[in-house]
């Protein structure tokens, strides 16, 4: 069965969203016109203000309304430590567990050749303006640890390089705290051996 074709709209733009699939978006879209109208209208209306009035950071390239975000403007914060994150969702995880104080550049993706997403597409001419013309002394890279985010910090660690005063360390990865060896996969296993440290 066919839907009015603005509700056929509705539903299309709403499986646009991340997750949700055709049925999810059509119970979302019955939903809002059955009992959630004002809900509805203040999701579209939200949407708006969101899409014009949020910008990015001119510093970290973060999600914001001003100039710059309030980390970039915090002066307590240590301007000698850059980490640099693929998205603001990764940036906001680091922020929770407050213990690192340093600063950020977001990447707002990784390198995909097969996507066509190359460094220009990701900040690394900003970036590496940043390494140049900053005390930066250490570079921590926390891309995820996918093909992509491993090719990633590869190019940005070689990158970084090119700093004498720079030096460059990537997060750990390994065994989950209260994992068990029988149930971690092999590449997991195989990073944690690689990046084993001394007790």
């Amino acid at each position: 069965m066919r839907f009015s074709p603005l509700l056929e709209e509705l539903i299309e733009s709403l499986r646009s969203l991340p997750g949700v699939g055709p049925k999810t978006a059509q119970r979302m879209a019955f939903q809002l016109l059955t009992r959630g109208r004002e809900k509805g209208k203040r999701i579209a209306h939200m949407l708006n203000l969101g899409m014009e009035g949020i910008g990015h950071c001119q510093r970290c390239r973060t999600f914001c309304e001003a100039e710059h975000c309030a980390i970039c403007l915090a002066p307590q914060r240590d301007s000698s430590l850059l980490c640099i994150v693929e998205n603001p969702i990764d940036m906001m995880v680091i922020e929770q567990m407050n213990i690192f104080k340093g600063f950020y550049f977001v990447l707002m993706g990784h390198l995909s050749p097969l996507d066509g997403i190359g460094p220009e597409d990701i900040g690394i001419p900003e970036l590496a303006q940043r390494l140049t013309n900053s005390s930066i002394s250490e570079v921590i890279l926390a891309t995820n640890p996918t093909v992509e985010g491993e090719a990633t910090a590869h190019y940005i660690s070689e990158l970084a390089k090119q700093q004498p005063q720079i030096k460059v360390t990537r997060i750990a990865h390994g065994v989950p705290l209260g994992g068990e060896l029988e149930y971690i996969d092999g590449g997991t296993l195989a990073h944690a051996f690689t990046g084993r440290g001394e007790v």
